[in-house]
């Protein structure tokens, strides 16, 4: 049956051969789909308290960091604009979904100046985590915030524990918040 195919006079024809790929080809446009649509998160271990900043989301609640004392928080930084944070955002929700009752809190801080629009945003993807404005001394709080996304999980005890430099997913949260449940 293949080898009906391969002498298949239509296939046979110069301009289809060159649109052929060759392996390297292949190779390389697999590795492109994959970093596009999971893009590698390069995660360091962190030592230091983070200051007891507050926040007011886009429910006019005000949050601080004090008030989520005992709580595990996920603390992302990001952006309505950015892809890579609109991609992980699914998984931030099934995590805080999953997780809120035991112990998890999330914290998504946007770095965009209007909080119309990010209020906007949570509604129209129905995503139901806090989610404010990041301000300079909320961004100054965790240290420099280039890009974005960029992610934080503090202890139970207000340490940062981990810094996230890139997109997350459901595992690699599970994997990093699991222990610190357990202290």
């Amino acid at each position: 049956m293949l080898k009906n195919l391969t002498n298949h006079p239509w296939l046979n024809k110069p301009w289809v051969k060159k649109l052929t790929p060759s392996p390297f080809t292949l190779v390389l446009l697999v590795l492109i789909t994959y970093f596009w649509f999971r893009p590698p998160a390069w995660v360091s271990d962190e030592h230091q308290a983070v200051s007891n900043i507050s926040i007011t989301t886009t429910d006019n609640r005000v949050i601080s960091m004090a008030d989520l004392r005992g709580k595990v928080v996920i603390v992302s930084f990001w952006a309505t604009w950015c892809p890579y944070c609109r991609h992980e955002m699914p998984a931030i929700q099934a995590f805080y979904r999953d997780w809120h009752s035991k112990g998890v809190e999330v914290l998504a801080l946007s770095i965009e100046d209007d909080p119309a629009l990010v209020a906007q945003f949570m509604r129209q993807e129905n995503y139901n985590f806090p989610a404010a404005i990041a301000d300079g001394a909320t961004q100054q709080a965790f240290g420099k915030i280039d890009k974005v996304p960029m992610s934080f999980i503090v202890d139970k005890k207000g340490i940062i524990r981990h810094k996230i430099d890139g997109q997350v997913y459901y595992g690699r949260l599970q994997d990093l918040v699991t222990p610190l449940l357990q202290e």
